[in-house]
């Protein structure tokens, strides 16, 4: 009964899963075939142009999503949670001898994950406008009213995320489960027009495909790798569904219908190779038109599910592991903990698709700049899942690294024909990468220099301890939290306040709370108390990289398995506000530091971050040189 029981509950996430990990790759055929065969490759319609590309899609989808993403990839998780943040993480804790070899594998993490932020603006963009450009078909005069349309759409996406992964998952999973089999059966229609089109599976014709076409055919690779560009979302999104379910959806439903409707684009075109304008519109008979264009919209609005959530994703990984700054992060689920929203970069996100769509105009323009962020970071998941291979699995070199190398010369190849793409639209994507790059390192080594700057303001705990058992100064009623980073040492804050008033609180509290590298903390180990005075206590709270702090709730449970006499909600919480100045001081360049201190004022309050009671926080400033 058990069993059953599970199989219902994979069958049910596995049709949400749809909704949401799959909408990428499943609405690539609006465009990837189509674009293989854009002017600018000035490819002929014959049987070894088509058969070729047709080889060249099965097999980049069977040996880069099948195989690697999901026979491999998805095994490298950081107890539950996926995308190349998550297994940067998970590198902290391998025992690689050289510490410079993994800094620069974390490096190529971060980039990997400021990669993925740009290839977020440009999906949405590119998948509803594929979509909308279905209304020419019905009527040229339709033309003018698809960037307006395309924008709306848009606006009303990115509107229903804060209302969660789990309600979008159930809306919009049966409409894709629809959508996959409509192009199967449209596929299937065609490929019966054309039976002999199914011998395209023989990679002979990928081969072939490059001896007639030479240098032309691998520029045609920036467009068909178009057909995998969802691969690295679907990793990311592994902690909201998990393997298994993610798997279900793929091999049962996804794979077979991408294949059906592709060879039925090719089947299509050496029968009519007109229809090389828009082969995937063209395989519908003229009656069901306006259906199929409702029903490519709908789930291009889902296409764009997968990159949204797994940027949300990674935003609450990089908050956590200290790489971007606090921002607001709003649980959608009482069930799920994966299921979260970001308001922030839902808004950026939002604005920066309208901008991408204003600018490039058609679905055309902005293939020239999509694919180069995600074959990048592709190619960095792919040189840190052989670490963890080597490290974490203890595979043998000789299985680790010729399985990486043949995952790397497909990428490579995917990573080269993208980069002609660059001076089209491709610097985009770089762009953005580029910038929060080093927005992220910027932040990171930041609150390292500013730890280390902390340390010259604050004495040791010992000392302090000592010193009030032999000066005895007086004690006023009230409990009060003083939140710090260093355990060791007296918190700034109640340093600062002792030496003014030379009074403490009846009860103390120095509170620290430190964020792991794995994924979650069980809530039974995640408060640690240590009494280390009369009515002085030291508390370390530790989070998983995604769990959401609550620091009141956690000192509450605290506070019932030990039965102590302080009430975390009525009690006052000392923080620390640092005025910072750039200083000429060994640490990083002037403008990083000036960069750093903008960044840090315009951090959410650790007050809501910690989600701590209002009214109950008082902060103490201090001037902290860089």
């Amino acid at each position: 009964m058990k069993s059953n029981d599970e199989s219902k509950l994979n069958l049910a996430t596995g049709l949400a899963a749809l909704g949401v990990v799959y909408g990428d790759i499943g609405t690539s055929p609006l465009y990837a075939f189509k674009e293989s065969f854009h002017h600018t490759h000035d490819l002929l319609v014959n049987t070894t142009n088509v058969y070729g590309i047709l080889s060249l899609i099965f097999w980049s989808l069977i040996s880069v999503v099948s195989i690697k993403y999901l026979v491999f990839i998805v095994r490298a998780d950081n107890q539950g949670e996926g995308g190349v943040l998550a297994l940067t993480a998970l590198l902290q804790n391998l025992s690689i001898k050289s510490r410079r070899l993994l800094g620069v594998l974390t490096l190529f993490g971060i980039f990997g994950t400021a990669l993925l932020y740009g290839d977020g603006m440009i999906t949405p963009a590119i998948s509803v406008l594929s979509a909308v450009e279905g209304l020419e078909f019905i009527t040229p005069a339709l033309h003018s009213y698809i960037i307006p349309i395309t924008i709306a759409i848009l606006i009303a996406l990115f509107s229903i995320q804060r209302h969660g992964t789990a309600v979008v998952g159930k809306v919009f999973g049966p409409v894709t489960l629809t959508w996959f089999i409509v192009i199967g059966i449209l596929g299937i229609y065609q490929i019966a027009q054309g039976p002999s089109i199914l011998a395209a599976v023989n990679p002979y014709y990928a081969i072939k495909f490059f001896h007639v076409n030479a240098f032309k055919g691998f520029t045609v690779l920036g467009s068909v790798f178009l057909c995998v560009t969802g691969g690295e979302a679907l990793y990311s999104d592994l902690g909201h569904f998990g393997k298994g379910p993610i798997r279900l959806a793929w091999f049962a439903v996804v794979l077979p219908c991408l294949i059906l409707c592709y060879f039925g684009q090719g089947a299509l075109i050496l029968q009519n190779p007109e229809a090389v304008k828009n082969p995937f519109y063209l395989m519908a008979p003229e009656w069901a038109l306006i259906p199929l264009v409702a029903l490519a919209t709908l789930s291009t609005c889902i296409a764009s599910q997968a990159l949204i959530t797994g940027v949300f994703s990674l935003t609450m990984q990089a908050v956590q592991l200290q790489y971007v700054p606090r921002v607001t992060i709003d649980h959608t689920s009482e069930e799920e903990f994966g299921q979260i929203y970001v308001r922030t970069v839902n808004f950026l996100l939002m604005i920066a698709c309208i901008a991408l769509v204003v600018t490039f105009r058609s679905s055309s323009n902005l293939a020239a700049a999509y694919g180069i962020a995600v074959t990048t970071t592709m190619v960095i998941t792919t040189i840190l899942f052989y670490f963890v291979a080597r490290y974490s699995w203890n595979w043998h070199p000789l299985v680790a690294l010729p399985l990486c190398l043949f995952f790397l010369v497909i990428e490579g190849s995917f990573f080269g024909a993208n980069l002609l793409k660059v001076l089209h639209g491709g610097w985009f994507p770089l762009l953005v990468g580029i910038i929060l790059y080093t927005l992220m390192t910027t932040w990171n080594r930041g609150r390292q220099i500013l730890a280390e700057r902390m340390l010259e303001y604050i004495m040791p705990l010992p000392d302090f301890l000592n010193e009030i058992r032999t000066k005895k100064p007086v004690r006023v009623p009230g409990v009060a939290i003083y939140m710090s980073g260093h355990p060791q040492y007296v918190p700034p804050t109640l340093y600062q306040s002792y030496r003014h008033f030379n009074c403490i609180h009846e009860h103390l509290v120095f509170l620290s709370v430190h964020t792991s590298d794995i994924p979650h903390v069980p809530v039974s180990n995640r408060v640690k108390l240590q009494d280390i005075g009369p009515n002085i206590y030291r508390i370390a709270i530790e989070y998983g990289f995604m769990d959401l702090p609550n620091v009141p709730h956690d000192l509450q449970n605290l506070v019932l398995a030990h039965n102590l006499t302080l009430n975390p909600f009525e009690s006052t919480y000392f923080l620390g506000r640092e005025h910072l100045i750039a200083t000429e001081r060994k640490g990083m360049m002037l403008w990083r530091e000036r960069l750093f201190a903008v960044m840090s004022r315009n951090a959410q309050p650790a007050t809501r971050f910690f989600q701590l009671p209002r009214g109950r926080v008082v902060e103490i400033g201090s001037v902290i040189e860089l």
